[in-house]
Parts: C-alpha cells; structure tokens; sequence
C-alpha cells in the first residue's frame, strides 16, 4: 500500500454514496451538482495521482488501490453526464484524466472531453444531450 491508501479509500467510499444518493435531473443540466461532482470528486481523485506522480519520487500504487481511484474517478464522470441528462458507464484511465486536465486546466472541460457530454454543438456550448440516450464513454488503452 501507498501512503495515499487512505485518502484514495475516503474517496472511493464517497464516489459509492454519491452514486447511491443520485437522483437525475427533471429538467437537466443540472450544472451546480454536475461541477460539484467534479471539483470536490473527480478533481480530487486526479489530484492523487498527480500527486503521486509529481510530488517527490514516483509512488508505486498497489492494485487495489489503483483500481479503487479509477473507479471513484470514473463513478463521479458518470454522475456528470448523468447531471446532464445523459447515462454512460465511465472507463477512462487516471493518467488520461490527467494528461488532459494537465492540456485544459478545467475540470469541466476535462470531463468534456473524455465523456462528450455536453456534446459538441449544443445550443449554449454547455448544453447537455438530454434525449435519454445511454452511451458509453470512450475507453483508453494507456495505464
């Protein structure tokens, strides 16, 4: 184990109850939860491995663990689309997320990115799809 093993359980039983507590949207976007859900969850989540990665000698994340932070992190993605009108089962990696929050600098557009939603072309550019579509978001291949 890692010495984030603690932090990255916390987020992992937290990413759980936000998923338990999720109603969707009547009238979606639900901006205010959906960016919620991505400062004080995903971000975090992205945080850690940035941490690891960058604060000091690289930190050696047991499997567990490292399936636990993709989990939380991929969770609170789906629980962004999900704000927006949209059900998709996240499968993106922690390096991805944060190779691309590291080009954006924004969580919102990081989540953009890797889930396509809102989609491109919308009325407001921030506008969700909310036609009750079910997709999944892209999978990546790196580690």
């Amino acid at each position: 184990m890692s010495r984030y093993a603690d932090r990255i359980a916390e987020l992992h039983r937290k990413a759980r109850r936000d998923r338990a507590a999720f109603e969707p949207p009547a009238d979606p976007p639900a901006e205010a939860e959906a960016m919620r859900y991505l400062r004080e969850g995903f971000g975090e989540a992205v945080a850690v491995y940035l941490d690891a990665r960058t604060g000091g000698p690289p930190v050696r994340f047991g499997t567990e663990e490292f399936d636990r932070l993709e989990t939380a992190m991929n969770t609170w993605l789906s629980l962004y689309a999900g704000c927006h009108g949209v059900d998709i089962d996240a499968d993106v990696t922690v390096r991805t997320a944060a190779e691309v929050l590291i080009d954006t600098h924004d969580v919102g557009q990081t989540a953009a990115v890797l889930t396509h939603v809102p989609e491109r072309g919308s009325a407001r550019g921030r506008e969700s799809v909310s036609d009750g579509q079910s997709r999944s978001a892209p999978a990546s291949t790196d580690g």
